[in-house]
């Protein structure tokens, strides 16, 4: 029989991969020796046996390979091949570089800004550990129309009627007042605080975290808990417990517990004190029923149960107690708003949750990937309209042995170099940008250097920045064919163009958009604004009542105001103008619809509130002094009067159960005295001079503000010796009704603003990229006479095509974006034609003076210069 001489050729590639190469052809030679030997005396068999046996003997650490060192080494030689490259590019195109790394640089820090912002919103209430379990009891009534409103607010006897229905369903329920800022009375000192009045559950509630004291601190008839920071201010370095304090016109409270300052972001974060319902209860009246929803209710749901399933459980418990002539007839629904929803689902349409802030959240996050993906755009513009330039490189590389996976490694360095270069640009200027952006959001936020989040969060950003700018030029650049490169025809012109005109239109479709969107945010406001408000802020000022003493001195200090000189009117209400919440049903009249659930906004006022106010009656009269019967009268608004019905409503009589008759004397022009966005509810004014706690003052217009407001305050101290003397002017009051959305308008306008500015960028290094290339053109061109302006044109063209298209489509991106967030408001702005026409001129105007420096540039470089060399 015969055997092949050849031994296991497997055995040989182990010994060639893995023994050093100096020493493998002297340990095949012997084995091969050894192997005929082998195969005489003991077969083929035995023979691939030993030769295995003794091949793998070699394999001793002399002997084998130093592979992992060789690797390293080679490794960390490439990677410092890389990043020498890279730099040198950086620095040899610093034109270019500037581009990309300011371009990124701005992109990150708008998201720098608003990755702090969501933060902080999403992170609301999360202080409270109780967040999930806690909940506001929330009522949705049915009026005229099926017209459904939420409300916050709940009759006293909530509480009390959830315990002894659904007891095993929670583990606290607490009444509240509604947070207010009070005056706190220590001894002879008296200091401003907000605060409210809450059953003993509270600290439970809410999980505060008392500094003295325990969670049962606010059991006690009399007891209150303050915040650290109103200890301090209060008491000084004295301990607070078992210190008494008044709170307003309330008897004295004692101090039982002091907890930490609540975070700005909680939504009791102004809460310098919290009293005992049961002492403030003493001071309400005592017809209150199921009627008068005056306070709050707040619950934490047992862990055995879902707050969605309680709130379906207890949705007709106050329908099931009241009487009828409580308000039974519309219908009230209860159900529970959870903690971690107040914030950001705040708002309720037809007894629906519509959102609320969340849906700037999204705007913003949305906003901070578009301006990303513009400054990525700008680097895959930019690298890909070199590519002619950087092609001979990629040729020579790859014909001395460079492969292509080593190109894709060296241009994603260039990437991932510049992205970190901007990352730390943009944290720079994000923390000196920080004071500002705090000061526009009402916000108290800082960059958090020491938190690993942040580097985590920036190494991610730079990865993600990384791949999406060099991604494609990464790809793009390295398929070039080392023949073709170094001929100098390595693509075609349409393939390198066409890319990046479709990125160029990304770009400035989403600028363009963005410029309308918050064009129309700002005329939203101003159309608001403009609105008519039915009476004149002009040197309008509101001065709190708040003792019983000047409350019954009113007349006299009235009197002395007007007799001062220096006041045109003064009147008074219980409520503030520009925030009337209070409202009554029940009302009759004749003809009135017997199945119609009628609801007035109520405001009680003095005689002469409607010369204060500077308001207009277009029917009837106003009240008069000098007619006894006219406080049972009414003056209603234009929109009470069609509500109503009557043809004629001037002297109708109106009742509402056994309060007696009144008469509507005269009919006022609509009020904005609520939200300026919606629309205005029919409104009853009514004389209650027992229930006035705002004087209203107009100052004359030729008085000296100074001299005027020194004088009120020495008249006031004079009838209000306990209270200081506050004022705020009603105009400021009408305007915080716009904060958020002119914050909105303001950073929308910010960002536009910046993303403009890295469009720019890009079109600024796509002409001066195009005026290099074409310079051999324009010399030719200039040489056969063409004129400047020609040249402009020519070299403009592009650029002023590109940017109509995507005025174009920014336009109908635009107004679909906008049109639904208009509808929203029951009053908006209309969507003018000439906003998209103004905005795409801009636009227009951007874009050509951006490319118009390089184009005339060029233009008007000497042709020898150009012509002169290949």
């Amino acid at each position: 029989m015969k055997f092949s001489s050849q031994p296991p050729p497997w055995v040989g590639k182990v010994l060639r991969t893995v023994c050093k190469a100096y020493l493998v052809e002297e340990i095949e030679g012997d084995l091969q020796e050894f192997y005929r030997d082998w195969l005489l005396r003991y077969g083929k068999r035995k023979a691939n046996q030993l030769y295995a046996f003794h091949a793998l003997k070699f394999l001793r650490p002399y002997a084998i390979k130093n592979c992992f060192k060789s690797q390293k080494y080679n490794s960390n030689l490439m990677f410092s091949m890389h990043l020498k490259i890279t730099f040198r590019h950086l620095l040899k195109h610093r034109s270019y570089s500037a581009l990309n790394i300011g371009g990124l640089a701005v992109a990150l820090v708008v998201i720098c800004l608003i990755s702090l912002w969501i933060r902080d919103e999403l992170s609301w209430n999360s202080y409270h550990s109780t967040r999930n379990q806690v909940a506001r009891v929330l009522q949705n009534q049915t009026f005229e129309g099926n017209d459904i409103q939420t409300w916050r607010s709940q009759a006293k006897q909530l509480a009390p009627a959830l315990q002894d229905n659904f007891g095993d369903h929670f583990d606290e329920v607490a009444m509240a007042s509604f947070p207010n800022e009070l005056t706190l009375f220590i001894g002879d000192r008296v200091i401003k605080k907000t605060g409210l009045f809450m059953e003993s559950g509270a600290p439970r509630l809410l999980d505060l975290d008392m500094v003295v004291g325990s969670a049962s601190s606010l059991d006690g008839f009399n007891s209150i808990i303050v915040s650290a920071s109103t200890a301090q201010a209060c008491f000084g370095n004295a301990d607070p417990i078992n210190q008494t304090l008044r709170v307003g016109n309330l008897p004295e409270f004692t101090v039982s517990g002091v907890y930490k300052d609540l975070p700005n972001n909680s939504s009791f974060s102004n809460l310098d004190f919290i009293g005992s319902w049961l002492l403030y209860e003493k001071s309400l009246p005592e017809w209150l029923s199921w009627g008068n929803s005056w306070f709050q209710c707040y619950v934490k749901v047992n862990e055995n149960h879902k707050v969605h399933e309680v709130s379906e459980v207890i949705k007709d418990l106050k329908f099931n107690l009241m009487a009828e002539d409580d308000g039974k007839r519309f219908g009230p629904k209860l159900f529970l708003h959870p903690m971690n929803k107040w914030h950001l689902y705040s708002e309720f349409k037809q007894g629906e949750n519509v959102g609320g802030r969340i849906q700037y959240v999204r705007l913003f996050g949305v906003i901070a990937v578009f301006v990303l993906v513009l400054a990525c755009i700008n680097f895959m513009n930019l690298s890909t309209a070199r590519s002619e330039s950087r092609a001979k490189e990629v040729g020579i590389r790859k014909a001395i042995g460079s492969g292509r996976k080593n190109l894709i490694i060296q241009f994603f360095t260039e990437s991932f170099a510049i992205s970190l270069m901007a990352f730390i640009l943009a944290l720079v200027v994000a923390s000196s940008l920080m004071p500002f952006f705090n000061t526009l959001m009402n916000k108290q936020l800082i960059v958090p250097w020491l938190q690993p989040w942040l580097w985590i969060a920036g190494v991610l950003i730079v990865l993600v920045t990384g791949i999406l700018a060099g991604g494609y030029p990464a790809l793009f650049l390295s398929s070039f064919k080392p023949i073709r490169a170094l001929k100098g025809n390595s693509l075609s012109a349409k393939r390198t163009s066409n890319p990046r005109k479709v990125l160029t239109v990304i770009q400035f479709t989403v600028s363009v958009a963005l410029m309308i969107a918050t064009i129309f945010v700002f005329r939203q406001v101003q159309f608001v604004k403009n609105r008519s408000l039915g009476y004149s802020l002009d040197r309008l000022i509101m001065v709190p009542l708040q003792s019983e003493e000047i409350k019954g001195d009113y007349e006299i200090f009235r009197r002395n105001l007007l007799g001062s000189g220096l006041i045109e009117e003064v009147s008074s209400s219980a409520s503030v103008i520009t925030s009337t919440f209070v409202t009554n049903s029940g009302f009759q009249w004749k003809g009135k619809n017997p199945n119609m659930q009628d609801e007035f906004v109520s405001i009680r006022v003095d005689h002469d509130f409607g010369k204060s106010m500077g308001w207009e009656i277009i029917a009837g009269r106003d009240f008069s002094k000098d007619l006894q019967t006219d406080h049972m009268a009414y003056i209603i608004n234009e929109t009470a009067a069609k509500y109503m019905g009557i043809e004629d409503p001037v002297g109708a009589k109106v009742w509402r159960g056994d309060e007696g008759v009144y008469t509507i004397v005269g009919i006022a022009k609509d009020m904005i005295t609520q939200s300026p966005y919606d629309e205005i509810r029919p409104t009853i004014f009514m004389m209650e001079p027992e229930r006035l706690n705002y004087a209203y003052i107009r100052l004359k217009a030729k008085a000296d503000f100074s001299r005027s407001i020194s004088t009120i305050e020495e008249i006031f101290q004079k009838h209000e010796e306990a209270y200081p003397f506050e004022f705020e002017w009603v105009g400021d009051l009408h305007e915080a009704k716009f904060g958020d959305e002119e914050r909105v308008g303001t950073l929308s306008g910010v960002f536009t603003l910046l993303a403009i500015i890295i469009s720019c960028m890009g079109l600024y290094g796509m002409s001066l990229f195009v005026s290099e290339r074409r310079k051999k053109e324009i010399g030719v061109r200039k040489v056969l006479g063409a004129p400047l302006l020609n040249l402009w044109a020519t070299l403009s063209r592009e650029f002023v095509l590109l940017t109509l298209l995507s005025c174009l489509l920014a336009s109908g991106l635009a107004y679909y974006f906008v049109l639904n967030w208009l509808r929203q408001f029951e009053y908006h702005t209309e969507l003018s034609i000439w906003v998209f026409l103004a905005s795409a001129a801009l636009a227009m105007f951007i874009a050509l003076v951006t490319v118009s420096y390089h184009t005339i540039r060029a233009a008007t470089v000497n042709p020898v210069k150009s012509l002169r060399s290949e």
